[in-house]
């Protein structure tokens, strides 16, 4: 059976789609339309590319997780000083490494740039912070005076995981002026509105898989310093513009997985802690599957 599906940003914790995929496979689900944020927008394009849950697996169990971390060349000797670049190059790391690999897994299935794809098929979520609004890949790439047929999709996944001041920011030039794209996660982490909307009509039923619990069983932020108040500021302002939009219609079509207690940027997670992401994603697809209408 034919489904549409969104994926949620999330980082390290994405790992939990790849046993989502597998339950879904087993079941006869094939995707028609992906969408996703950060490493939702990962798996989305590897399922748009063609890839099914276990060639996914062995392209995401052979790939050396740290490599993903390259380090700007600096001069500056001193450990505690390489921060001090971050303020001229907004992160601490490039993200080209990850858009390299991401370009050489999708060409082995022939896939490069979005004109590669049948239309439609894979939108990706990107924040741009110097206009101040959600940048939805290939479809706005007309602002920038961008053809999004020859546009790299592997660019596109970079964008949307540019975490701020981990990853630097993404530049392209439109009219003269350089314009900052960061992680779609700032603006829209769990993009549903994209195939779910109200009052318009489904080709398909579409299916929500989010990295995290659902909002009605999530404990209140124990907010005691200054750390916890960022963190717990950065993940309002990261899920309130989902949060409003996922009402209890669309609650029924949403799978939650809890990865609370892993951090998003947890790069030397253990092989044990793939495989447990692994199955959580499994087992909870598949608990879901057994009591889904659509």
């Amino acid at each position: 059976m034919y489904i549409d599906g969104v994926f949620s940003g999330g980082g390290i914790k994405g790992l939990a789609y790849i046993g989502a995929y597998q339950a879904l496979e087993e079941k006869g689900f094939k995707f028609k339309r992906v969408a996703g944020t950060s490493a939702g927008a990962i798996i989305a394009a590897l399922i748009a590319a063609g890839f099914n849950s276990e060639e996914m697996y062995e392209e995401l169990d052979k790939l050396e997780l740290t490599m993903m971390l390259d380090e700007p060349k600096t001069f500056i000797p001193l450990k505690v000083l390489k921060w001090i670049p971050i303020y001229w190059r907004l992160g601490m790391y490039k993200g080209q490494a990850l858009e390299n690999w991401f370009d050489q897994t999708l060409q082995k299935k022939g896939v490069r740039t979005f004109g590669d794809l049948p239309p439609g098929v894979l939108r990706i979520i990107a924040s741009d912070l110097s206009n101040g609004r959600i940048l939805v890949l290939p479809n706005d790439l007309y602002k920038y005076n961008i053809p999004f047929e020859s546009f790299p999709i592997a660019k596109a996944i970079r964008m949307s995981c540019s975490l701020p001041y981990f990853f630097e920011p993404v530049r392209i030039k439109m009219n003269q002026r350089k314009i900052i794209i960061v992680d779609g996660g700032v603006l829209s982490n769990f993009p549903m509105w994209l195939f779910d909307q109200e009052n318009v009509i489904k080709e398909r039923p579409v299916l929500g898989i989010k990295l995290s619990p659902n909002n009605n069983e999530r404990p209140p932020k124990e907010i005691k310093n200054a750390l916890q108040m960022f963190e717990a500021l950065f993940s309002t302002m990261k899920d309130a513009h989902d949060s409003r939009y996922i009402s209890q219609k669309h609650v029924k079509n949403i799978i939650f997985i809890p990865t609370d207690g892993l951090l998003t940027t947890e790069f030397g997670i253990t092989e044990e802690g793939k495989s447990n992401l692994i199955e959580l994603g499994r087992e909870r697809t598949l608990n879901f599957l057994k009591k889904w209408t659509f």
